[in-house]
Protein backbone atom coordinates (compact mmCIF):
# COMPACT_ATOMS: atom_id res chain seq x y z
CA UNK A 1 0.00 0.00 0.00
CA UNK A 2 2.82 2.66 0.69
CA UNK A 3 3.83 2.03 -3.04
CA UNK A 4 1.36 3.89 -4.35
CA UNK A 5 -1.66 6.50 -3.15
CA UNK A 6 -5.09 5.73 -2.28
CA UNK A 7 -8.07 8.19 -2.63
CA UNK A 8 -10.69 7.71 -0.17
CA UNK A 9 -13.03 5.61 -2.19
CA UNK A 10 -9.83 3.74 -3.40
CA UNK A 11 -9.56 2.03 0.12
CA UNK A 12 -12.68 0.41 0.35
CA UNK A 13 -11.74 -1.72 -1.90
CA UNK A 14 -12.66 -2.44 -5.89
CA UNK A 15 -13.59 0.65 -7.73
CA UNK A 16 -16.23 1.02 -10.63
CA UNK A 17 -14.55 4.18 -11.95
CA UNK A 18 -17.42 4.90 -14.36
CA UNK A 19 -19.67 4.99 -11.48
CA UNK A 20 -18.10 7.06 -8.97
CA UNK A 21 -20.03 10.73 -8.45
CA UNK A 22 -19.10 13.54 -9.90
CA UNK A 23 -16.68 15.15 -6.87
CA UNK A 24 -14.86 11.49 -6.86
CA UNK A 25 -14.04 12.03 -10.42
CA UNK A 26 -12.76 15.57 -9.83
CA UNK A 27 -10.58 14.01 -7.18
CA UNK A 28 -9.76 11.52 -9.81
CA UNK A 29 -8.64 14.03 -12.02
CA UNK A 30 -5.50 15.46 -10.16
CA UNK A 31 -4.57 11.99 -8.19
CA UNK A 32 -1.15 12.25 -7.63
CA UNK A 33 -0.16 9.19 -9.47
CA UNK A 34 -1.59 10.52 -12.97
CA UNK A 35 0.77 10.52 -15.71
CA UNK A 36 2.28 14.15 -16.10
CA UNK A 37 3.60 16.25 -19.15
CA UNK A 38 7.10 15.00 -19.03
CA UNK A 39 6.09 11.32 -18.69
CA UNK A 40 3.88 12.06 -21.91
CA UNK A 41 7.84 12.85 -23.58
CA UNK A 42 8.32 9.38 -24.30
CA UNK A 43 5.39 9.63 -27.51
CA UNK A 44 7.91 12.24 -29.06
CA UNK A 45 11.59 11.46 -30.35
CA UNK A 46 14.36 14.13 -30.38
CA UNK A 47 12.82 15.96 -27.17
CA UNK A 48 14.78 19.05 -26.90
CA UNK A 49 14.65 21.34 -23.47
CA UNK A 50 14.19 25.19 -24.76
CA UNK A 51 13.69 28.37 -23.03
CA UNK A 52 14.77 27.41 -19.69
CA UNK A 53 14.37 30.07 -17.10
CA UNK A 54 15.37 30.52 -13.37
CA UNK A 55 12.57 32.39 -12.73
CA UNK A 56 9.98 32.09 -9.84
CA UNK A 57 7.21 29.16 -11.62
CA UNK A 58 9.01 29.10 -14.95
CA UNK A 59 9.38 25.39 -14.49
CA UNK A 60 5.33 24.40 -14.17
CA UNK A 61 5.24 25.59 -17.94
CA UNK A 62 7.82 23.46 -19.47
CA UNK A 63 8.87 23.89 -23.46
CA UNK A 64 10.66 21.22 -25.58
CA UNK A 65 11.35 21.32 -29.25
CA UNK A 66 10.85 17.69 -30.64
CA UNK A 67 9.45 15.38 -33.68
CA UNK A 68 6.68 13.47 -33.53
CA UNK A 69 7.06 10.27 -36.09
CA UNK A 70 4.04 9.33 -38.24
CA UNK A 71 4.66 6.19 -40.40
CA UNK A 72 7.70 7.61 -42.44
CA UNK A 73 7.22 11.43 -42.00
CA UNK A 74 8.77 13.30 -39.09
CA UNK A 75 6.94 16.19 -38.03
CA UNK A 76 8.46 19.06 -35.77
CA UNK A 77 6.68 19.80 -33.01
CA UNK A 78 6.75 22.33 -30.18
CA UNK A 79 5.73 21.13 -27.14
CA UNK A 80 4.48 23.28 -24.44
CA UNK A 81 3.31 21.41 -21.41
CA UNK A 82 2.10 22.51 -17.46
CA UNK A 83 4.06 20.21 -15.07
CA UNK A 84 2.00 20.43 -11.32
CA UNK A 85 5.07 18.36 -9.21
CA UNK A 86 8.25 17.01 -10.06
CA UNK A 87 7.04 13.29 -10.62
CA UNK A 88 4.23 11.15 -10.73
CA UNK A 89 5.38 8.05 -9.21
CA UNK A 90 4.81 7.96 -5.70
CA UNK A 91 7.84 6.70 -3.98
CA UNK A 92 10.02 9.30 -5.61
CA UNK A 93 7.20 12.44 -4.82
CA UNK A 94 7.25 11.56 -1.38
CA UNK A 95 11.28 11.84 -1.30
CA UNK A 96 10.77 14.86 -2.52
CA UNK A 97 7.87 16.43 -0.62
CA UNK A 98 11.12 16.03 2.37
CA UNK A 99 12.73 18.89 0.47
CA UNK A 100 10.62 21.82 1.16
CA UNK A 101 12.75 24.33 -1.10
CA UNK A 102 12.65 21.50 -3.67
CA UNK A 103 8.58 21.59 -3.32
CA UNK A 104 7.97 24.92 -3.23
CA UNK A 105 9.44 25.92 -6.34
CA UNK A 106 6.37 23.60 -8.01
CA UNK A 107 4.05 26.61 -6.59
CA UNK A 108 1.63 23.68 -5.42
CA UNK A 109 0.80 23.32 -9.55
CA UNK A 110 -0.08 27.28 -9.96
CA UNK A 111 1.42 28.80 -13.07
CA UNK A 112 3.26 32.51 -12.87
CA UNK A 113 4.01 34.95 -15.01
CA UNK A 114 7.50 33.34 -15.63
CA UNK A 115 5.35 30.35 -16.60
CA UNK A 116 3.20 31.93 -19.11
CA UNK A 117 6.51 34.16 -20.49
CA UNK A 118 7.98 30.61 -21.70
CA UNK A 119 5.32 29.79 -23.10
CA UNK A 120 5.02 33.12 -25.00
CA UNK A 121 8.32 32.76 -25.93
CA UNK A 122 7.93 28.89 -27.42
CA UNK A 123 4.42 29.90 -29.69
CA UNK A 124 6.76 32.55 -31.19
CA UNK A 125 9.31 30.20 -32.36
CA UNK A 126 6.61 27.65 -33.20
CA UNK A 127 5.58 30.41 -35.63
CA UNK A 128 9.39 30.83 -37.00
CA UNK A 129 10.34 27.43 -37.24
CA UNK A 130 7.03 26.15 -38.42
CA UNK A 131 6.13 23.73 -35.87
CA UNK A 132 2.83 22.37 -35.04
CA UNK A 133 2.02 23.36 -31.01
CA UNK A 134 1.31 20.87 -28.61
CA UNK A 135 -0.21 22.11 -25.19
CA UNK A 136 -0.52 19.92 -22.60
CA UNK A 137 -2.76 20.92 -19.92
CA UNK A 138 -2.38 20.14 -16.23
CA UNK A 139 -3.26 22.92 -13.53
CA UNK A 140 -5.65 23.61 -10.10
CA UNK A 141 -4.86 27.84 -11.42
CA UNK A 142 -2.98 30.13 -11.79
CA UNK A 143 -0.87 31.74 -8.81
CA UNK A 144 -2.98 34.01 -6.62
CA UNK A 145 -0.31 35.99 -5.14
CA UNK A 146 0.31 39.67 -5.09
CA UNK A 147 3.36 39.35 -6.46
CA UNK A 148 2.04 37.32 -9.63
CA UNK A 149 -0.01 40.79 -9.70
CA UNK A 150 2.65 42.84 -9.89
CA UNK A 151 4.55 41.19 -12.43
CA UNK A 152 1.22 41.67 -14.27
CA UNK A 153 -0.17 37.43 -14.57
CA UNK A 154 -3.67 38.74 -16.20
CA UNK A 155 -1.63 40.79 -18.97
CA UNK A 156 0.66 37.49 -19.02
CA UNK A 157 -2.15 34.97 -19.23
CA UNK A 158 -4.53 37.40 -21.93
CA UNK A 159 -0.95 37.32 -24.27
CA UNK A 160 -1.01 33.72 -23.53
CA UNK A 161 -4.92 33.35 -25.55
CA UNK A 162 -3.87 36.21 -28.03
CA UNK A 163 -0.58 34.64 -29.53
CA UNK A 164 -2.39 31.09 -29.83
CA UNK A 165 -5.35 33.22 -31.51
CA UNK A 166 -2.60 34.28 -34.10
CA UNK A 167 -0.87 31.55 -34.13
CA UNK A 168 0.53 31.05 -37.96
CA UNK A 169 0.49 26.95 -37.41
CA UNK A 170 -1.89 24.25 -35.77
CA UNK A 171 -2.55 24.50 -32.19
CA UNK A 172 -3.66 21.82 -29.99
CA UNK A 173 -4.02 21.43 -26.51
CA UNK A 174 -4.45 18.05 -24.47
CA UNK A 175 -6.32 18.01 -21.10
CA UNK A 176 -4.59 15.20 -19.04
CA UNK A 177 -5.78 15.64 -15.42
CA UNK A 178 -7.22 18.84 -14.02
CA UNK A 179 -7.92 21.99 -16.05
CA UNK A 180 -9.16 24.76 -14.06
CA UNK A 181 -9.97 28.32 -14.02
CA UNK A 182 -7.96 31.33 -16.32
CA UNK A 183 -4.22 29.13 -15.68
CA UNK A 184 -6.12 26.16 -18.15
CA UNK A 185 -7.94 28.74 -20.44
CA UNK A 186 -4.27 30.19 -21.38
CA UNK A 187 -3.74 27.36 -22.97
CA UNK A 188 -6.81 25.69 -24.18
CA UNK A 189 -7.49 28.29 -27.11
CA UNK A 190 -6.35 26.04 -29.87
CA UNK A 191 -7.71 24.43 -33.52
CA UNK A 192 -8.48 20.60 -31.66
CA UNK A 193 -9.06 20.13 -27.70
CA UNK A 194 -8.79 16.85 -26.35
CA UNK A 195 -9.22 15.59 -22.93
CA UNK A 196 -8.13 12.35 -21.57
CA UNK A 197 -11.13 10.06 -20.22
CA UNK A 198 -10.90 11.33 -16.67
CA UNK A 199 -9.80 14.45 -17.06
CA UNK A 200 -11.91 17.63 -15.95
CA UNK A 201 -12.66 21.25 -17.37
CA UNK A 202 -13.70 23.81 -15.29
CA UNK A 203 -14.48 27.05 -14.39
CA UNK A 204 -14.21 27.25 -10.76
CA UNK A 205 -13.16 24.28 -7.71
CA UNK A 206 -16.57 22.42 -6.64
CA UNK A 207 -15.75 23.72 -3.14
CA UNK A 208 -15.32 27.16 -4.27
CA UNK A 209 -18.24 26.95 -6.38
CA UNK A 210 -20.33 25.30 -3.36
CA UNK A 211 -19.24 28.19 -0.98
CA UNK A 212 -20.46 30.77 -2.85
CA UNK A 213 -23.83 28.69 -4.06
CA UNK A 214 -24.45 27.17 -0.59
CA UNK A 215 -22.67 28.84 1.68
CA UNK A 216 -20.34 26.04 2.40
CA UNK A 217 -17.43 23.82 1.28
CA UNK A 218 -19.37 20.63 2.12
CA UNK A 219 -22.07 20.34 -0.48
CA UNK A 220 -18.46 20.24 -2.91
CA UNK A 221 -20.31 17.54 -4.98
CA UNK A 222 -23.77 19.02 -5.97
CA UNK A 223 -21.31 21.74 -7.21
CA UNK A 224 -19.62 19.27 -9.16
CA UNK A 225 -22.22 17.77 -10.23
CA UNK A 226 -24.34 21.01 -11.16
CA UNK A 227 -21.09 22.64 -13.17
CA UNK A 228 -20.51 19.51 -14.95
CA UNK A 229 -16.54 19.53 -15.33
CA UNK A 230 -15.91 15.59 -16.54
CA UNK A 231 -14.17 15.33 -20.20
CA UNK A 232 -17.56 13.90 -21.07
CA UNK A 233 -19.46 16.54 -20.23
CA UNK A 234 -16.91 18.83 -22.04
CA UNK A 235 -17.24 16.29 -25.36
CA UNK A 236 -21.29 16.80 -24.92
CA UNK A 237 -20.94 20.71 -24.17
CA UNK A 238 -18.31 21.29 -27.73
CA UNK A 239 -16.07 22.81 -25.98
CA UNK A 240 -13.95 19.28 -26.25
CA UNK A 241 -13.22 17.74 -29.69
CA UNK A 242 -11.85 14.24 -28.49
CA UNK A 243 -11.79 12.24 -25.86
CA UNK A 244 -9.07 10.06 -25.69
CA UNK A 245 -9.92 6.80 -24.02
CA UNK A 246 -8.10 5.65 -20.65
CA UNK A 247 -8.65 1.82 -22.31
CA UNK A 248 -7.38 -0.11 -19.31
CA UNK A 249 -8.60 1.93 -16.63
CA UNK A 250 -7.24 5.52 -15.41
CA UNK A 251 -4.28 6.39 -15.81
CA UNK A 252 -2.69 6.64 -12.91
CA UNK A 253 -3.10 2.66 -12.77
CA UNK A 254 -2.25 2.25 -16.38
CA UNK A 255 0.06 4.55 -17.44
CA UNK A 256 1.83 2.74 -20.43
CA UNK A 257 -1.67 2.29 -21.61
CA UNK A 258 -2.72 5.86 -21.23
CA UNK A 259 0.08 7.16 -22.79
CA UNK A 260 -0.34 4.66 -25.87
CA UNK A 261 -3.80 5.96 -26.13
CA UNK A 262 -3.17 9.40 -26.50
CA UNK A 263 -0.56 8.67 -28.75
CA UNK A 264 -2.56 7.23 -31.72
CA UNK A 265 -5.29 9.95 -30.95
CA UNK A 266 -2.73 12.26 -31.23
CA UNK A 267 -1.39 11.05 -34.67
CA UNK A 268 -5.35 11.32 -35.79
CA UNK A 269 -5.53 14.46 -34.75
CA UNK A 270 -2.43 15.88 -36.53
CA UNK A 271 -2.75 14.07 -39.63
CA UNK A 272 -6.52 16.09 -39.93
CA UNK A 273 -4.86 19.42 -39.00
CA UNK A 274 -1.96 19.22 -41.33
CA UNK A 275 -4.42 18.93 -44.35
CA UNK A 276 -5.18 22.63 -43.55
CA UNK A 277 -2.84 24.51 -46.02
CA UNK A 278 -1.24 27.26 -43.82
CA UNK A 279 -2.96 30.36 -45.77
CA UNK A 280 -6.26 28.66 -44.81
CA UNK A 281 -5.09 28.03 -40.94
CA UNK A 282 -6.63 31.58 -39.47
CA UNK A 283 -10.06 30.88 -41.59
CA UNK A 284 -10.78 27.62 -40.03
CA UNK A 285 -10.31 28.95 -36.79
CA UNK A 286 -12.64 31.64 -37.58
CA UNK A 287 -15.19 29.35 -38.35
CA UNK A 288 -14.13 27.06 -35.24
CA UNK A 289 -14.69 29.77 -32.95
CA UNK A 290 -18.28 31.35 -34.65
CA UNK A 291 -19.55 27.76 -33.30
CA UNK A 292 -18.68 27.73 -29.87
CA UNK A 293 -21.07 29.12 -27.15
CA UNK A 294 -24.77 28.68 -26.60
CA UNK A 295 -27.18 31.31 -26.23
CA UNK A 296 -31.37 31.84 -26.30
CA UNK A 297 -32.71 34.65 -27.93
CA UNK A 298 -36.12 36.98 -26.65
CA UNK A 299 -38.26 39.07 -28.78
CA UNK A 300 -38.29 42.75 -29.50
CA UNK A 301 -41.34 42.62 -27.29
CA UNK A 302 -39.65 40.94 -24.04
CA UNK A 303 -36.85 43.61 -24.64
CA UNK A 304 -39.42 46.21 -24.88
CA UNK A 305 -40.75 45.22 -21.71
CA UNK A 306 -37.37 45.25 -19.39
CA UNK A 307 -35.12 47.41 -21.19
CA UNK A 308 -34.44 51.24 -19.88
CA UNK A 309 -31.79 53.34 -18.96
CA UNK A 310 -31.45 52.99 -15.19
CA UNK A 311 -28.92 55.20 -13.78
CA UNK A 312 -26.68 55.12 -10.50
CA UNK A 313 -25.26 58.46 -10.17
CA UNK A 314 -25.74 60.16 -6.84
CA UNK A 315 -28.18 63.13 -6.73
CA UNK A 316 -26.11 66.34 -5.92
CA UNK A 317 -27.27 68.47 -3.33
CA UNK A 318 -28.15 72.27 -3.13
CA UNK A 319 -24.95 74.53 -3.91
CA UNK A 320 -23.30 71.23 -6.37
CA UNK A 321 -22.47 69.41 -3.27
CA UNK A 322 -22.53 65.89 -2.50
CA UNK A 323 -22.55 65.05 1.42
CA UNK A 324 -18.84 63.55 2.11
CA UNK A 325 -18.93 59.60 3.36
CA UNK A 326 -18.38 59.42 7.06
CA UNK A 327 -14.99 57.67 6.73
CA UNK A 328 -12.64 59.84 4.68
CA UNK A 329 -9.54 60.41 6.22
CA UNK A 330 -6.23 61.91 4.36
CA UNK A 331 -2.59 60.06 4.49
CA UNK A 332 -2.14 62.27 8.09
CA UNK A 333 -4.93 60.27 9.35
CA UNK A 334 -7.07 63.85 9.71
CA UNK A 335 -10.60 63.36 9.50
CA UNK A 336 -11.93 64.89 6.74
CA UNK A 337 -16.13 66.52 7.01
CA UNK A 338 -16.70 69.17 3.76
CA UNK A 339 -19.06 68.32 1.32
CA UNK A 340 -17.41 67.20 -1.82
CA UNK A 341 -17.63 68.90 -5.26
CA UNK A 342 -20.14 67.02 -7.43
CA UNK A 343 -18.47 67.71 -10.88
CA UNK A 344 -15.13 66.85 -9.57
CA UNK A 345 -16.55 63.86 -8.51
CA UNK A 346 -18.17 63.00 -11.25
CA UNK A 347 -15.03 63.52 -13.34
CA UNK A 348 -13.04 61.22 -11.00
CA UNK A 349 -15.01 58.36 -11.87
CA UNK A 350 -17.75 58.82 -8.07
CA UNK A 351 -13.84 57.88 -5.87
CA UNK A 352 -12.67 60.40 -3.86
CA UNK A 353 -9.14 61.47 -4.43
CA UNK A 354 -8.53 62.09 -0.76
CA UNK A 355 -9.18 58.17 0.38
CA UNK A 356 -10.38 56.12 -3.01
CA UNK A 357 -13.80 55.56 -1.14
CA UNK A 358 -16.28 54.48 -4.23
CA UNK A 359 -19.55 56.35 -4.45
CA UNK A 360 -20.88 54.26 -6.65
CA UNK A 361 -19.85 52.16 -9.83
CA UNK A 362 -21.69 53.95 -12.57
CA UNK A 363 -24.15 51.82 -15.16
CA UNK A 364 -23.21 51.35 -18.41
CA UNK A 365 -26.07 53.88 -19.36
CA UNK A 366 -24.08 56.20 -17.13
CA UNK A 367 -21.11 55.51 -19.02
CA UNK A 368 -22.75 55.48 -22.17
CA UNK A 369 -23.89 59.23 -21.32
CA UNK A 370 -20.45 60.61 -20.54
CA UNK A 371 -18.96 59.02 -23.69
CA UNK A 372 -21.26 59.21 -26.65
CA UNK A 373 -22.42 62.45 -28.64
CA UNK A 374 -25.92 63.12 -27.48
CA UNK A 375 -28.67 60.65 -28.73
CA UNK A 376 -26.07 58.54 -30.94
CA UNK A 377 -26.33 55.09 -29.84
CA UNK A 378 -28.36 52.72 -31.69
CA UNK A 379 -28.25 49.28 -30.27
CA UNK A 380 -27.23 46.55 -32.44
CA UNK A 381 -30.28 44.50 -33.66
CA UNK A 382 -28.26 41.39 -34.25
CA UNK A 383 -26.93 41.39 -30.92
CA UNK A 384 -30.27 43.25 -28.62
CA UNK A 385 -32.22 39.74 -28.71
CA UNK A 386 -29.39 37.26 -27.35
CA UNK A 387 -30.04 36.60 -24.10
CA UNK A 388 -28.35 33.90 -21.79
CA UNK A 389 -29.22 30.09 -21.54
CA UNK A 390 -29.04 28.02 -18.62
CA UNK A 391 -27.29 24.69 -20.04
CA UNK A 392 -26.49 23.54 -17.43
CA UNK A 393 -29.97 23.76 -15.17
CA UNK A 394 -27.86 25.62 -12.54
CA UNK A 395 -29.05 26.01 -9.31
CA UNK A 396 -32.01 29.42 -9.42
CA UNK A 397 -29.81 30.66 -12.57
CA UNK A 398 -33.04 31.27 -14.13
CA UNK A 399 -34.48 33.13 -10.79
CA UNK A 400 -31.11 35.32 -10.77
CA UNK A 401 -30.94 36.06 -14.45
CA UNK A 402 -34.43 37.49 -14.15
CA UNK A 403 -33.81 39.74 -11.22
CA UNK A 404 -30.18 41.54 -12.74
CA UNK A 405 -32.72 42.43 -15.87
CA UNK A 406 -35.08 44.03 -13.78
CA UNK A 407 -32.45 45.51 -11.58
CA UNK A 408 -30.16 46.77 -14.22
CA UNK A 409 -32.53 47.20 -17.46
CA UNK A 410 -30.66 44.94 -18.91
CA UNK A 411 -31.40 41.63 -21.12
CA UNK A 412 -27.46 40.87 -20.59
CA UNK A 413 -24.18 41.87 -19.01
CA UNK A 414 -23.06 43.09 -22.38
CA UNK A 415 -24.77 46.07 -24.87
CA UNK A 416 -23.17 46.40 -28.00
CA UNK A 417 -23.90 48.99 -30.47
CA UNK A 418 -23.18 52.07 -33.18
CA UNK A 419 -22.15 55.58 -31.90
CA UNK A 420 -20.40 58.61 -32.32
CA UNK A 421 -17.79 60.34 -30.26
CA UNK A 422 -16.85 63.76 -31.20
CA UNK A 423 -18.77 63.07 -34.21
CA UNK A 424 -16.77 60.26 -35.10
CA UNK A 425 -18.99 56.74 -35.76
CA UNK A 426 -17.29 53.65 -33.85
CA UNK A 427 -18.74 50.54 -32.83
CA UNK A 428 -19.04 49.60 -29.16
CA UNK A 429 -19.25 47.05 -26.60
CA UNK A 430 -19.88 47.52 -22.70
CA UNK A 431 -20.81 45.91 -19.60
CA UNK A 432 -22.58 46.45 -16.46
CA UNK A 433 -20.89 45.49 -12.90
CA UNK A 434 -24.65 45.42 -11.87
CA UNK A 435 -25.59 42.32 -13.63
CA UNK A 436 -24.10 39.52 -12.54
CA UNK A 437 -20.67 41.11 -11.34
CA UNK A 438 -20.54 41.37 -15.32
CA UNK A 439 -19.31 37.71 -15.04
CA UNK A 440 -17.68 36.56 -18.63
CA UNK A 441 -20.30 34.49 -20.33
CA UNK A 442 -21.33 33.23 -23.73
CA UNK A 443 -23.48 35.88 -24.60
CA UNK A 444 -20.76 38.14 -23.75
CA UNK A 445 -18.42 36.37 -26.14
CA UNK A 446 -20.87 36.41 -28.89
CA UNK A 447 -22.02 39.82 -28.68
CA UNK A 448 -18.57 40.62 -28.80
CA UNK A 449 -18.21 38.20 -32.06
CA UNK A 450 -20.71 40.01 -34.17
CA UNK A 451 -19.60 43.65 -33.27
CA UNK A 452 -16.50 43.21 -34.38
CA UNK A 453 -17.93 41.38 -37.47
CA UNK A 454 -20.24 45.15 -37.60
CA UNK A 455 -16.72 47.03 -37.00
CA UNK A 456 -15.15 45.10 -40.21
CA UNK A 457 -17.86 44.88 -42.37
CA UNK A 458 -18.74 49.15 -41.95
CA UNK A 459 -14.70 49.80 -41.61
CA UNK A 460 -15.12 51.84 -37.75
CA UNK A 461 -13.22 51.60 -34.69
CA UNK A 462 -13.76 48.99 -31.71
CA UNK A 463 -14.45 50.21 -28.83
CA UNK A 464 -14.82 48.07 -25.63
CA UNK A 465 -15.52 48.99 -22.09
CA UNK A 466 -13.94 46.61 -19.58
CA UNK A 467 -16.12 45.50 -16.58
CA UNK A 468 -16.44 42.08 -14.85
CA UNK A 469 -14.79 39.44 -12.73
CA UNK A 470 -14.19 35.74 -13.73
CA UNK A 471 -16.23 33.33 -16.01
CA UNK A 472 -19.36 32.69 -15.00
CA UNK A 473 -19.44 29.60 -13.11
CA UNK A 474 -23.31 29.43 -13.90
CA UNK A 475 -22.56 28.28 -17.04
CA UNK A 476 -19.42 26.21 -16.29
CA UNK A 477 -16.83 26.06 -18.37
CA UNK A 478 -18.85 27.15 -21.47
CA UNK A 479 -18.15 30.61 -20.44
CA UNK A 480 -14.52 30.49 -20.43
CA UNK A 481 -14.07 29.15 -23.28
CA UNK A 482 -16.08 31.75 -24.83
CA UNK A 483 -12.95 33.96 -24.04
CA UNK A 484 -10.38 32.62 -26.73
CA UNK A 485 -13.41 33.55 -29.27
CA UNK A 486 -13.44 37.44 -27.77
CA UNK A 487 -9.71 37.01 -29.08
CA UNK A 488 -10.30 35.61 -32.03
CA UNK A 489 -12.63 38.52 -32.78
CA UNK A 490 -10.08 40.65 -31.66
CA UNK A 491 -7.78 39.61 -33.60
CA UNK A 492 -10.10 39.53 -37.01
CA UNK A 493 -10.58 43.33 -36.25
CA UNK A 494 -7.36 44.10 -35.66
CA UNK A 495 -6.56 41.89 -39.04
CA UNK A 496 -8.68 44.76 -41.01
CA UNK A 497 -6.70 47.36 -39.47
CA UNK A 498 -9.16 48.24 -37.57
CA UNK A 499 -8.25 50.30 -34.17
CA UNK A 500 -9.36 48.02 -31.19
CA UNK A 501 -9.70 50.73 -27.97
CA UNK A 502 -10.67 49.01 -24.46
CA UNK A 503 -11.35 51.19 -21.48
CA UNK A 504 -10.37 49.35 -18.38
CA UNK A 505 -13.10 50.32 -15.52
CA UNK A 506 -13.06 48.87 -11.50
CA UNK A 507 -13.09 46.15 -11.54
CA UNK A 508 -11.62 44.06 -14.17
CA UNK A 509 -10.60 41.29 -12.71
CA UNK A 510 -10.22 37.41 -14.14
CA UNK A 511 -11.97 35.98 -17.09
CA UNK A 512 -12.88 39.72 -18.49
CA UNK A 513 -9.21 40.50 -17.45
CA UNK A 514 -7.52 37.70 -19.48
CA UNK A 515 -10.26 38.10 -22.18
CA UNK A 516 -11.55 41.27 -23.97
CA UNK A 517 -9.97 43.58 -20.76
CA UNK A 518 -5.93 42.56 -22.20
CA UNK A 519 -6.71 43.44 -26.10
CA UNK A 520 -6.20 46.87 -28.27
CA UNK A 521 -5.07 50.02 -26.44
CA UNK A 522 -5.68 49.92 -23.15
CA UNK A 523 -7.05 53.46 -21.68
CA UNK A 524 -7.04 53.17 -17.76
CA UNK A 525 -9.80 54.91 -15.48
CA UNK A 526 -7.34 57.09 -13.18
CA UNK A 527 -9.62 56.06 -9.65
CA UNK A 528 -9.88 52.50 -10.77
CA UNK A 529 -9.23 49.65 -8.95
CA UNK A 530 -9.92 45.73 -8.63
CA UNK A 531 -7.56 45.37 -12.04
CA UNK A 532 -5.81 42.28 -12.30
CA UNK A 533 -5.94 38.41 -12.08
CA UNK A 534 -6.80 37.06 -8.49
CA UNK A 535 -9.33 39.33 -6.54
CA UNK A 536 -8.07 41.06 -3.65
CA UNK A 537 -10.03 38.78 -0.63
CA UNK A 538 -8.84 35.65 -3.04
CA UNK A 539 -5.23 36.50 -2.75
CA UNK A 540 -5.24 37.30 1.10
CA UNK A 541 -7.32 34.05 1.80
CA UNK A 542 -4.34 32.18 0.12
CA UNK A 543 -1.34 34.14 1.42
CA UNK A 544 -2.54 34.63 5.00
CA UNK A 545 -1.09 38.42 4.56
CA UNK A 546 -2.60 41.91 3.93
CA UNK A 547 -2.28 43.24 0.55
CA UNK A 548 -0.67 46.47 -0.50
CA UNK A 549 -2.90 49.51 0.42
CA UNK A 550 -3.34 50.44 -3.26
CA UNK A 551 -2.86 46.70 -4.69
CA UNK A 552 -4.86 46.41 -8.27
CA UNK A 553 -5.24 50.36 -8.50
CA UNK A 554 -4.35 52.02 -11.82
CA UNK A 555 -1.90 54.49 -9.93
CA UNK A 556 -0.36 50.83 -8.88
CA UNK A 557 -0.31 48.92 -11.92
CA UNK A 558 1.22 51.92 -13.41
CA UNK A 559 4.18 51.53 -11.23
CA UNK A 560 4.44 48.25 -12.01
CA UNK A 561 4.67 49.14 -15.83
CA UNK A 562 1.71 47.86 -16.46
CA UNK A 563 -0.02 51.32 -17.67
CA UNK A 564 0.39 53.63 -20.76
CA UNK A 565 -2.66 55.92 -20.80
CA UNK A 566 -5.00 57.12 -18.25
CA UNK A 567 -7.90 58.35 -18.37
CA UNK A 568 -10.71 60.00 -16.38
CA UNK A 569 -14.41 60.24 -16.80
CA UNK A 570 -14.46 63.74 -17.70
CA UNK A 571 -11.52 63.54 -20.33
CA UNK A 572 -12.49 59.40 -21.83
CA UNK A 573 -13.91 61.17 -25.01
CA UNK A 574 -11.38 62.95 -26.06
CA UNK A 575 -8.52 60.34 -25.63
CA UNK A 576 -10.52 58.46 -27.67
CA UNK A 577 -11.21 60.76 -30.71
CA UNK A 578 -7.31 61.72 -30.82
CA UNK A 579 -7.22 58.12 -31.15
CA UNK A 580 -9.42 57.45 -33.55
CA UNK A 581 -9.68 61.10 -35.92
CA UNK A 582 -7.72 59.71 -38.40
CA UNK A 583 -8.61 56.22 -38.63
Amino acid sequence: MANHFYLPFERKGKVNYHQLDEYEKYQLSFHPERPKYLDYLKIFSEPEICFRSDDYGACLIQTHRAILEIEDEKIPVMLIGQQTGPTSDYKELTKAMRNNNDMRKWNDGMPTPASYERALKAIDAANKENRIIIIFVDTPGADPTEASEARGIAWRIGDTIHALAEATVPTISIIINRACSGGAIALTGCDITLAMEYSTYLVITPEACASILFHTRSRANEAASASRITSKAGYDLGIVDIIVPEPEGPAHRFKKQAIASLHSHLEKAITELQVIPRNKLFSNRVERWSKIGQWSETTNKEVNAIQRKVSRIPQSKSGGYLKRHKRCYDENGIHIYDPVRFDKLKNNGFVCDICGYRYTRLSIWDCMENLFDKDSFVEHTETKLIIDKDILGFPEYKEKLKSARKKTGLMTSMITGNAKIMGRDIVFCGADFGFFGASFCMSTGEKIWRAAEIAIKNKKPLILQAAGGGARMHEGCSSMVSIPKAHVALTRVEKAGLPVITIITDPTLGGVAIGYGSRGIRLFQKYAGNIGFSGRRVIEQYTGKKTSKDFQTTLWLKKHGHVEHVVTQGNVREEIYLLIKNR
